[in-house]
């Protein structure tokens, strides 16, 4: 089977996304397994690749295309999709003196990191790479440009004609499926209905069976204290949760518990091998979790040793895999930002891909 090619989009251009590109693909096992496309500006990777030169002593070298059929697919080599709508002026800094850019959100680069993300979506669409990878976008600076977009999620859902769909994220063997993600926790309450939660269960079976999960074990959290204690502190679970594991267990989906599972234990059984995902109810109810295991700070040498974590998009006709962190505006252009998070998205991406 020939290595899939993987569309990488390069996030905000004043965000750590370009370094960490640079630095992912300085990785010579990835191009063993696939074949990566990056779609944004050569005028920014070029850039980058000056940084992760001068901080990591990377010898990366851009190769800027036009179409996938003038990729070389070469380690040493970065193919760059280059759409034209950054200028070296706009680049803030000297790559030879690298630190932070200190730009923060703006029209131009949340304009460029909307095309970026629209132009690989159209290639997974007419079949010419077979997955996406998604850098970080700022919300406010898509916004700013005039997209008005809660993240990369409602783009790819509008671009691909997707209804129903979920967002999965997963770190090591900690794997978590959302109910809602960005809205207001009032809202997401209100969001916990039978048909959205059987939705979610289904999508984590589907999800783990692409995986390579012959027979996934799933957990399904539930909204309230202790379950609601049988209605005592909501009727959520009663009304809403049992019913839909009722119906997914019905089709054969393997739920052990065969009901909803306190928020405050399920995510350790998981962790234990209990299950193989999770359907939380709300975003910060699997967020958490997932960060707490993957982002780890040194305090005593003040820095971030791992931002790892990434973010699936389920649902959709093509394959979206995510870092699951911000644009870390703070330190883009140091040459500082960590890999992993993007490292771990392209080794799923590849797995998706090769499972699809």
């Amino acid at each position: 089977m020939n290595k899939p090619i993987l569309g990488i989009s390069m996030g905000d251009p004043f965000g750590s996304g370009p370094e960490i590109t640079v630095k992912t693909l300085s990785h010579k096992d990835i191009y063993d397994r696939c074949r990566p496309l990056v779609v944004g500006d050569v005028s920014v990777m070029n850039y980058a690749a000056r940084v992760a030169k001068k901080v990591s002593g990377l010898d990366i070298k851009i190769n800027p295309v036009k179409s996938v059929s003038e990729a070389k697919f070469e380690f040493g080599v970065i193919d760059v999709f280059d759409m034209g709508l950054i200028k070296p002026s706009d680049i803030p800094g000297d790559p030879e003196s690298p630190k932070p850019f200190n730009v923060g959100p703006t029209k131009l680069g949340g304009e460029a990191a909307y095309q970026y993300v629209v132009k690989v979506i159209h290639m997974a669409m007419n079949h010419e790479i077979d997955a996406t990878i998604t850098n970080a976008i700022s919300k406010e600076a898509i916004n700013m440009a005039g997209h008005h977009y809660s993240g990369h999620t409602e783009i790819y859902a509008d671009e691909t004609g997707t209804k129903k769909y979920a967002m999965m994220l997963a770190h090591e063997n900690l794997r978590v499926i959302h109910v809602s993600t960005h809205v207001s926790l009032r809202e997401a309450c209100d969001r916990v209905k039978k048909a959205r939660v059987l939705e979610c269960i289904r999508l984590a079976d589907s999800a783990c069976k692409a995986l390579g999960i012959k027979n996934p074990k799933i957990g399904v959290a539930g909204l309230n204290p202790h379950c609601g204690e049988n209605g005592m502190f909501g009727r959520e679970e009663i009304d809403e949760i049992q019913p839909a594991i009722d119906e997914a267990l019905s089709e054969g989906i393997n739920i052990p518990d065969k009901k909803p599972t306190p928020p405050d234990t399920v995510f350790s059984k998981a962790l234990g091998g209990w299950y193989d995902i999770v359907v939380v109810m709300y975003h910060d109810q699997g967020h958490i979790p997932l960060k707490v295991k993957g982002f780890v700070y040194n305090r005593d040498e003040h820095h971030w040793e791992a931002v790892a974590g990434i973010n699936v998009t389920l649902g959709l006709p093509i394959i979206r895999v995510s870092v699951d962190h911000g644009t870390a505006y703070d330190i883009a252009g140091s040459g500082e930002a960590n890999e992993l998070s993007l490292v771990n998205s392209i080794d799923y991406g590849i797995r998706l891909a090769l499972n699809k």
